[in-house]
Protein backbone atom coordinates (compact mmCIF):
# COMPACT_ATOMS: atom_id res chain seq x y z
CA UNK A 1 0.00 0.00 0.00
CA UNK A 2 1.38 3.26 -1.21
CA UNK A 3 1.92 6.04 1.01
CA UNK A 4 -1.35 8.00 -0.25
CA UNK A 5 -3.28 4.86 -0.95
CA UNK A 6 -5.67 4.20 2.64
CA UNK A 7 -7.85 2.12 3.73
CA UNK A 8 -11.01 3.81 4.08
CA UNK A 9 -15.06 1.91 5.14
CA UNK A 10 -16.79 1.21 1.93
CA UNK A 11 -19.78 3.63 3.44
CA UNK A 12 -17.00 6.42 3.27
CA UNK A 13 -16.45 5.22 -0.67
CA UNK A 14 -20.11 5.03 -1.30
CA UNK A 15 -20.91 8.31 -0.49
CA UNK A 16 -18.30 9.50 -3.00
CA UNK A 17 -19.90 7.25 -5.49
CA UNK A 18 -23.00 9.47 -4.52
CA UNK A 19 -21.64 12.73 -4.90
CA UNK A 20 -19.85 11.66 -8.19
CA UNK A 21 -23.40 10.26 -8.99
CA UNK A 22 -24.58 13.44 -8.75
CA UNK A 23 -22.15 15.30 -10.60
CA UNK A 24 -22.80 13.16 -13.65
CA UNK A 25 -26.66 13.54 -13.26
CA UNK A 26 -25.94 17.04 -12.81
CA UNK A 27 -24.20 17.23 -15.76
CA UNK A 28 -26.18 15.58 -17.90
CA UNK A 29 -29.13 17.51 -17.69
CA UNK A 30 -27.11 20.32 -18.78
CA UNK A 31 -25.06 18.80 -21.15
CA UNK A 32 -28.76 17.95 -22.98
CA UNK A 33 -29.99 21.63 -22.51
CA UNK A 34 -26.81 22.57 -24.19
CA UNK A 35 -26.74 20.44 -26.69
CA UNK A 36 -30.72 21.46 -27.74
CA UNK A 37 -29.45 25.31 -27.55
CA UNK A 38 -26.69 24.24 -30.40
CA UNK A 39 -29.86 23.38 -32.67
CA UNK A 40 -30.81 26.75 -32.79
CA UNK A 41 -30.03 28.98 -35.41
CA UNK A 42 -29.11 32.30 -33.59
CA UNK A 43 -28.64 33.95 -37.37
CA UNK A 44 -32.02 33.42 -37.97
CA UNK A 45 -33.83 37.04 -37.45
CA UNK A 46 -37.34 36.08 -37.78
CA UNK A 47 -36.87 34.49 -33.75
CA UNK A 48 -35.65 38.04 -32.76
CA UNK A 49 -38.56 40.03 -30.69
CA UNK A 50 -36.26 42.99 -31.34
CA UNK A 51 -37.68 46.02 -33.23
CA UNK A 52 -35.16 48.96 -33.23
CA UNK A 53 -32.48 47.83 -36.07
CA UNK A 54 -30.03 49.93 -34.28
CA UNK A 55 -30.67 47.23 -31.20
CA UNK A 56 -30.26 43.53 -32.89
CA UNK A 57 -27.33 41.29 -31.46
CA UNK A 58 -24.12 41.97 -33.72
CA UNK A 59 -22.55 38.91 -35.84
CA UNK A 60 -20.02 38.55 -32.65
CA UNK A 61 -22.70 38.02 -29.75
CA UNK A 62 -23.98 35.43 -32.02
CA UNK A 63 -20.65 33.59 -32.61
CA UNK A 64 -19.53 34.21 -29.03
CA UNK A 65 -23.89 32.23 -28.50
CA UNK A 66 -22.61 29.11 -30.36
CA UNK A 67 -18.97 29.44 -29.28
CA UNK A 68 -20.00 29.44 -25.09
CA UNK A 69 -22.84 26.28 -25.79
CA UNK A 70 -19.60 24.49 -27.36
CA UNK A 71 -17.40 25.24 -24.08
CA UNK A 72 -20.00 24.29 -21.17
CA UNK A 73 -21.07 21.02 -23.44
CA UNK A 74 -17.40 20.19 -23.22
CA UNK A 75 -16.87 21.45 -19.71
CA UNK A 76 -19.77 19.08 -18.45
CA UNK A 77 -18.82 16.30 -20.69
CA UNK A 78 -15.62 16.28 -19.46
CA UNK A 79 -16.53 16.91 -15.64
CA UNK A 80 -18.95 13.75 -15.94
CA UNK A 81 -16.43 11.70 -17.81
CA UNK A 82 -13.72 12.49 -15.17
CA UNK A 83 -16.72 11.37 -12.29
CA UNK A 84 -17.40 8.45 -14.67
CA UNK A 85 -14.07 7.27 -14.49
CA UNK A 86 -13.50 7.93 -10.79
CA UNK A 87 -16.66 5.63 -9.84
CA UNK A 88 -15.44 2.80 -12.15
CA UNK A 89 -11.81 3.06 -10.27
CA UNK A 90 -13.88 3.01 -6.63
CA UNK A 91 -15.61 0.09 -7.86
CA UNK A 92 -13.06 -1.77 -9.06
CA UNK A 93 -11.34 -1.11 -6.03
CA UNK A 94 -13.56 -2.89 -4.24
CA UNK A 95 -14.17 -5.57 -5.88
CA UNK A 96 -10.27 -6.28 -6.32
CA UNK A 97 -9.74 -6.17 -2.60
CA UNK A 98 -12.79 -7.94 -1.85
CA UNK A 99 -12.20 -10.78 -4.04
CA UNK A 100 -7.86 -11.63 -3.67
CA UNK A 101 -8.20 -11.99 -0.24
CA UNK A 102 -11.99 -12.94 1.02
CA UNK A 103 -10.05 -13.88 4.36
CA UNK A 104 -8.66 -11.39 5.11
CA UNK A 105 -12.29 -8.29 5.33
CA UNK A 106 -11.90 -6.21 7.61
CA UNK A 107 -15.22 -5.28 8.71
CA UNK A 108 -15.24 -1.37 10.94
CA UNK A 109 -18.68 0.56 11.47
CA UNK A 110 -21.09 -2.89 10.04
CA UNK A 111 -18.96 -2.19 6.36
CA UNK A 112 -16.06 -3.52 4.78
CA UNK A 113 -12.58 -1.61 4.02
CA UNK A 114 -11.59 -0.92 0.43
CA UNK A 115 -8.27 0.75 -0.46
CA UNK A 116 -8.72 4.05 -2.06
CA UNK A 117 -5.62 6.53 -3.49
CA UNK A 118 -7.19 9.44 -1.01
CA UNK A 119 -4.93 12.14 -3.49
CA UNK A 120 -6.19 10.82 -6.52
CA UNK A 121 -9.73 10.69 -5.22
CA UNK A 122 -9.44 14.26 -4.34
CA UNK A 123 -7.52 16.03 -7.75
CA UNK A 124 -10.42 13.96 -9.09
CA UNK A 125 -13.26 15.11 -7.73
CA UNK A 126 -11.55 19.01 -7.77
CA UNK A 127 -10.87 18.32 -11.52
CA UNK A 128 -15.02 17.33 -11.42
CA UNK A 129 -15.91 20.46 -9.81
CA UNK A 130 -13.81 23.17 -12.10
CA UNK A 131 -15.52 21.36 -15.28
CA UNK A 132 -18.76 21.66 -13.73
CA UNK A 133 -18.23 25.18 -12.71
CA UNK A 134 -16.82 26.37 -15.99
CA UNK A 135 -19.35 24.51 -17.69
CA UNK A 136 -21.86 26.86 -15.60
CA UNK A 137 -19.68 30.19 -16.41
CA UNK A 138 -19.95 29.35 -20.23
CA UNK A 139 -23.47 28.44 -20.21
CA UNK A 140 -24.51 31.83 -17.91
CA UNK A 141 -22.52 33.28 -21.01
CA UNK A 142 -24.14 31.30 -23.95
CA UNK A 143 -27.75 32.71 -21.91
CA UNK A 144 -26.88 36.00 -21.96
CA UNK A 145 -25.81 35.95 -25.60
CA UNK A 146 -29.26 34.49 -26.26
CA UNK A 147 -30.93 37.40 -24.46
CA UNK A 148 -28.95 39.53 -26.34
CA UNK A 149 -30.26 37.80 -29.79
CA UNK A 150 -34.12 37.66 -28.42
CA UNK A 151 -34.02 40.66 -26.85
CA UNK A 152 -32.11 42.73 -27.57
CA UNK A 153 -28.55 43.84 -27.48
CA UNK A 154 -26.87 45.02 -23.68
CA UNK A 155 -25.77 48.39 -24.77
CA UNK A 156 -29.96 49.36 -26.07
CA UNK A 157 -30.43 48.85 -21.78
CA UNK A 158 -33.77 47.49 -22.57
CA UNK A 159 -36.35 46.76 -20.05
CA UNK A 160 -37.08 42.80 -21.16
CA UNK A 161 -33.37 42.31 -21.65
CA UNK A 162 -32.01 43.61 -18.32
CA UNK A 163 -34.39 42.11 -16.23
CA UNK A 164 -33.48 38.86 -18.16
CA UNK A 165 -29.71 39.04 -17.66
CA UNK A 166 -30.02 40.46 -14.07
CA UNK A 167 -31.16 37.43 -12.30
CA UNK A 168 -28.11 35.61 -14.73
CA UNK A 169 -25.44 37.38 -13.51
CA UNK A 170 -26.57 37.30 -10.15
CA UNK A 171 -27.73 34.07 -9.50
CA UNK A 172 -25.45 31.54 -11.22
CA UNK A 173 -21.91 33.59 -9.62
CA UNK A 174 -23.79 33.30 -6.37
CA UNK A 175 -24.39 29.65 -6.65
CA UNK A 176 -20.61 29.21 -8.06
CA UNK A 177 -19.46 30.59 -5.12
CA UNK A 178 -21.55 28.74 -2.59
CA UNK A 179 -20.67 25.87 -4.37
CA UNK A 180 -16.97 26.49 -4.27
CA UNK A 181 -17.02 26.91 -0.82
CA UNK A 182 -19.27 23.63 0.24
CA UNK A 183 -16.05 21.99 -2.40
CA UNK A 184 -13.26 23.92 0.16
CA UNK A 185 -14.99 23.26 2.98
CA UNK A 186 -15.17 19.68 2.22
CA UNK A 187 -11.60 19.49 1.44
CA UNK A 188 -10.39 20.51 4.73
CA UNK A 189 -12.30 17.81 6.68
Amino acid sequence: MSTHEVKVPRSATSIHVTALDGIINVNSLFTLAVFVGLAWNPTDRSFSLVDDPDCLASRSVAEGLVSFHVFSFASFLFSSVVAQGLKQAIRLSENHHASAAPHHRHHEAGGMLTHVNKTVLRAGMLICAVGSVSGCLFLMLALIDFVQVKLGSLSCRGFWTMSAVAPLVILIPAAIIIYICVVIHAFMR
